[in-house]
């Protein structure tokens, strides 16, 4: 069967192009740097050759976020190490050129397609030391290729959901055979875990979720809009999905109910959809702004929507409360739950719907804290926020001590882990 993937992906490869290019045009491709996955000639090889290359791939912002501190901790340790971080999407592709500038030993390229021969001349072109997979980017050919090439290969916060499981485990044999060659596991949940057991991966850790780890610098957050948001009464809809958007539609005018100057500011999970969500929001007579990077939030909106990605920690730094999406989907269950991580650290009260397995542990430690709360519909939502926006002032919440205490054992058990698998 993986013969069979090898010899699919490339029967494939040209209509992937195609993909790409159809991609490009929809805005969801990086102008400039979208061949990077696509051609050798594009790969853009910068490697020092006195060094030892460390490979991470994430897949996107949230995975991304998670390997900086790691990186960093190692980079601080060991000068004899240069790092190549991949990704997939555009918005973890911006975020990582803006946040690399300041390391003269740390890259980022784009993900190639998972096509042997593509796989093949990345790793001879780059030759890494060591390759670090997040979360849940099981790759075959990477994989398989790298053991051919003598390369040691771990995945970190490693996150199996029951059904991605159950699709691993229709061909069990080449479940067994793609999992057996990691050399170090780190699970993100005590799922995971027993998931990874069952497919017969080996040395398999649970610590905890690494992306309790990022570290914030409260100073550092800016925002053009801090006057107004000090003075206004609003709440985040954060990481909201498509079928979200309603619920926080009627969230909203409940609220407006009680208080006539609410603002809700709205951050979709896909940019794609702000003029959508736009559309709905004016259809109930709801004035509505996007507001893209730079600009100023008009004193007359009532519903803002960011049209830009990274910038979740300059909302949470003021608000109180926040709502944290893909948590009231039912059909995403399996794979349900958005991170709650940097609101619980800038001290929002979040809340919630039923459905968060992604972050299953860290609600529980959330919601025993009284950090977060569970919500079952709007009706219910909007009532908190009512008691939480009687007052605009934001007030310190003690109760994040527990939060500390959890990440600093996290970061200290993964880094334990990660060190003997590069010392290895």
């Amino acid at each position: 069967m993986i013969l069979a993937y090898r010899v699919v992906s490339n029967i494939l490869y040209p209509f992937l192009i195609f993909f790409i290019y159809l991609r490009l045009f929809l805005n969801k491709e990086h102008p400039l740097r979208f061949k990077e996955k696509l051609f050798v000639s594009h790969f853009n090889i910068n490697k020092k050759p006195k060094k030892k290359l460390i490979w991470f791939h994430a897949a996107s912002v949230g995975e991304y976020k998670s390997i900086t501190p790691i990186i960093e901790r190692i980079n601080l340790n060991n000068k004899n190490y240069e790092f190549l971080i991949t990704t997939t999407t555009l918005s973890s592709g911006n975020l990582a050129e803006q946040e690399l500038k300041k390391f003269d030993n740390i890259q980022h390229r784009f993900f190639p397609l998972d096509v042997a021969f593509l796989i093949n001349k990345f790793l001879f072109l780059w030759k890494p030391y060591k390759i670090f997979l997040v979360d849940s980017e099981i790759w075959p050919n990477l994989i398989t290729n790298a053991k051919k090439h003598n390369i040691q290969i771990a995945i970190i916060n490693a996150r199996i959901s029951n059904k991605t499981f159950d699709r691993w485990y229709l061909f069990p044999s080449v479940a067994h055979k793609i999992f057996g060659l990691f050399d170090l596991c780190l699970c993100s949940n005590k799922k995971t875990k027993k998931n990874l057991e069952k497919l017969k991966a080996k040395n398999i850790n649970y610590e905890g979720n690494i992306k309790l780890i990022n570290q914030i610098k409260i100073e550092d957050i800016k925002n053009e809009n801090s006057d107004l948001l000090l003075k206004s009464r609003f709440w985040v809809a954060a990481s909201i999905h498509r079928e979200e958007d309603l619920f926080c539609l009627k969230t909203h005018l409940e609220l407006k109910k009680k208080f006539n100057d609410i603002k809700t500011i709205l951050a979709p999970r896909h940019l794609d959809r702000v003029e959508k969500i736009k559309s709905l929001f004016e259809s109930y007579g709801i004035k509505t702004q996007i507001l893209n990077s730079d600009e100023r939030i008009l004193n007359n909106s009532e519903v803002i929507i960011i049209n830009s990605f990274g910038v979740l920690q300059n909302y949470y730094k003021f608000t109180k409360s926040v709502f944290i999406g893909k948590s009231i989907i039912k059909r995403l269950q399996e794979d349900s739950g958005q991170n709650p991580i940097d609101a619980a650290k800038l001290n929002c009260k979040i809340y919630h719907g039923p459905y968060v397995s992604n972050f299953e542990e860290i609600y529980e430690i959330l919601n025993l804290n009284g950090i977060s709360k569970e919500v079952n519909n709007f009706d219910e939502l909007s009532e908190n926020l009512k008691v939480d926006l009687k007052e605009f002032k934001k007030e310190e919440r003690s109760n994040l001590n527990s939060i500390k205490i959890l990440e600093q054992d996290i970061i200290e058990k993964t880094m334990s882990h990660i060190n003997n698998f590069l010392n290895d």
